[in-house]
């Protein structure tokens, strides 16, 4: 490849990778998926390719969708529940997002109802939803019908789009309330942290049998208050908790030394805790690890 071919490429960098992790929810193979697509941008006849930015999104989408297939299975036999990998977005990894429907879109509570959808119906939502294309140009994407797109369009929708409405997007709000719980957790003010929950809360943690981690998602403020009582007299003492912005909303990122630990992203409603998922698999900190490290 030339370096004016290169240089294109890394033009498109960005908003490919930006497809390729609301396809996968996986930012490591997101990256993998991309250099796949410079390899085939590289040995491609440039003068069949008349759009390189359709192109791109051609090859990366259908990339997409082959290793979502074979995710399925492997997630399948996967240890406790499965979570997308967390992402920095302050510093515009996955584009810019100035509205509550921008970050909603990449939100984790999104990411996770997406795992909800065929991996056709995914592409079809992403493309529509995070990069508004038309239709007919999803179908060119798909080789499908326009009408086949609109009709899993459809379908895509009433499975996430209902739930969507529930998102509280207030940053402002979000970061209040992290500090509340670490407030909470640190000073050992277990009423101050059973506030902050809301009555059906469900707590969710992804060790990926690498690490300790509930097998089962944790339902209920007893439950899960319980949960982080017990965590926080075991595992508080010595750790470092910074809030990050992953995923288009304030996080609580836990540490020991240089270590990552966990993220931990929530959803509110009224102001409470609704839904907490805590990635503490250390093969999915490492992406947003280096991300944190180059901001340092």
């Amino acid at each position: 490849m030339t370096t004016a071919s290169a240089d294109e490429f890394e033009t498109h960098r960005p908003r490919l990778f930006g497809l390729a992790y609301r396809m996968l929810g996986s930012a490591e193979e997101a990256e993998d998926t991309v250099q796949d697509a410079y390899l085939r941008f590289s040995g491609a006849d440039r003068s069949a390719i008349e759009h390189p930015a359709a192109w791109l999104a051609k090859v990366v989408t259908n990339l997409c969708l082959t290793r979502l297939t074979s995710a399925r299975a492997r997630r399948e036999q996967y240890v406790g529940p499965w979570l997308p990998e967390p992402v920095v977005t302050s510093d515009g990894t996955l584009g810019p997002l100035e509205s509550a429907e921008q970050r909603d879109a990449v939100s984790m509570a999104m990411l996770v109802l997406l795992e909800r959808l065929t991996p056709t119906e995914r592409a079809v939502y992403v493309l529509r939803e995070a990069f508004a294309y038309g239709h007919r140009e999803i179908a060119g994407v798909l080789d499908l019908t326009e009408a086949n797109c609109r009709q899993l369009y459809r379908r895509a929708v009433q499975r996430v789009g209902e739930a969507r409405s529930r998102f509280e997007s207030t940053p402002e709000r979000r970061e209040e309330l992290v500090t509340s719980f670490v407030a909470a957790a640190r000073d050992g003010d277990l009423s101050g942290l059973e506030k902050l929950l809301a009555a059906d809360v469900v707590w969710s943690s992804d060790g990926g049998g690498k690490v300790t981690a509930a097998r089962r998602p944790i339902e209920g403020r007893k439950k899960v208050f319980n949960f982080l009582v017990g965590a926080t007299r075991t595992f508080l003492a010595g750790l470092e908790f910074t809030a990050v912005e992953v995923n288009g909303s304030t996080a609580l990122a836990a540490w020991t030394g240089d270590t990552l630990l966990s993220v931990v992203a929530f959803e509110l409603r009224d102001g409470a805790i609704t839904q907490a998922w805590a990635v503490v698999n250390p093969d999915k900190l490492e992406f947003v690890r280096r991300q944190l490290a180059r901001a340092v």
